[in-house]
């Protein structure tokens, strides 16, 4: 598959996959769509090892994140539950495989990311609690300038993993061992 394409692809599978998680929040079957999309992507990328791992590290660091933030009273799902529902924790899986591949571009120079987090994710957010039902208690404005300032360093640290896994994943010079 042609460079373009396969961007092109990396980003409709993402959306994709964001929509599912969003509407799957009321109808939980539409998590296999999302499910589905991650795993779409394994199958189609080359180094399915090291794009695991970022994934995993991704997924667990926004978990965190979004679970430090829901008990702050930042975001109000439905329940009493104190940890992320399902479909927040595959968003995060989903959007760490735009990190090597749709999402790419923005990792230099860093301030690219940084402005990416702090414009998009708010937005995104906010379309993602309107559509799935979720409470923003502090109220709109104070959350998504919270999440503004969040994300610009969340994106960072986002292609920090990136860059660090695609390096690991590269052969090592042979010449310079000797």
């Amino acid at each position: 598959m042609t460079a373009p394409r396969s961007l092109i692809l990396n980003a409709l599978l993402f959306q994709v996959g964001w929509f599912a998680c969003i509407f799957g929040a009321t109808r939980p079957w539409l998590l296999t769509v999302a499910l589905a999309c991650l795993v779409a992507h394994f199958i189609w990328v080359a180094h399915w090892r090291s794009e695991g791992r970022l994934v995993a590290s991704v997924a667990l660091f926004g978990c965190t994140l979004d679970s430090f933030l829901l008990n702050l009273g930042v975001f109000d799902f439905a329940g009493d539950s104190r940890l992320l529902p399902a479909w927040l924790a595959l968003l995060w899986a989903l959007f760490a495989t735009t990190l090597n591949h749709s999402l790419a571009w923005s990792a230099r120079p860093w301030w690219l990311a940084s402005l990416l987090g702090a414009s998009a994710a708010p937005l995104s957010y906010l379309a993602g609690a309107k559509l799935a039902g979720v409470g923003l208690p502090l109220g709109q404005w104070p959350t998504l300038l919270l999440l503004a300032a969040i994300w610009a360093l969340v994106m960072l640290v986002a292609h920090g993993f990136a860059g660090m896994y695609r390096a690991k994943s590269l052969p090592h010079d042979r010449s310079s061992s000797a």
